[in-house]
């Protein structure tokens, strides 16, 4: 194996393990930080796991998920793989899928945490707050699945994969 090769190999499956991990705790840390603010009725609890779950997506999801686009282009490359493979058409229709559910996520962590901001307490939060943190876990499901999905295909490579 050439050391671009490895390098790009491990930088890749690190960044995949940052995107996984810090997904998983982002989802852990908001959903239980936000039960225990509406079972305490802490408004200032809330509005503080909200503001660390946006800061986080932007210091580590946001960098890892652009890297693993770059770095998985790059690996195709050196490995010669084909971009049109069975295999390369699902990993990046997972790869969108995952976006597809991400990005609107992170728009609804944003508004969820100027909503939180905005109000005085958690008895004041309205209707489409609790709306929103509902679709915000709904779409964690399939983008976390995807992920799940994107790792075993990263690994274990059961479909096709033709050289360029």
């Amino acid at each position: 194996m050439s050391d671009a090769l490895a390098f790009w190999k491990t930088a890749h499956v690190l960044s995949a393990a940052i995107l996984f991990g810090t997904g998983l705790g982002i989802a852990f840390f908001c959903w239980f930080g936000f039960l225990r603010a509406l079972r305490t009725a802490d408004i200032a609890g809330l509005r503080l796991v909200l503001r660390l779950t946006v800061q986080a997506d932007a210091l580590f999801t946001a960098p890892a998920v652009v890297f693993q686009a770059v770095s998985g282009l790059v690996l195709m490359q050196l490995h010669g793989w084909s971009h049109t493979s069975p295999w390369s058409i699902t990993t990046w229709s997972l790869f969108a899928l995952t976006g597809a559910c991400w990005l609107p996520v992170v728009v609804m962590q944003i508004r969820l945490s100027r909503e939180a901001d905005r109000v005085p307490s958690i008895e004041a939060l309205p209707a489409r707050f609790h709306r929103w943190f509902r679709l915000w876990f709904v779409l964690g499901i399939p983008a976390f699945a995807s992920v799940v999905l994107l790792f075993y295909l990263m690994i274990a490579k059961p479909i096709a994969i033709t050289l360029a």
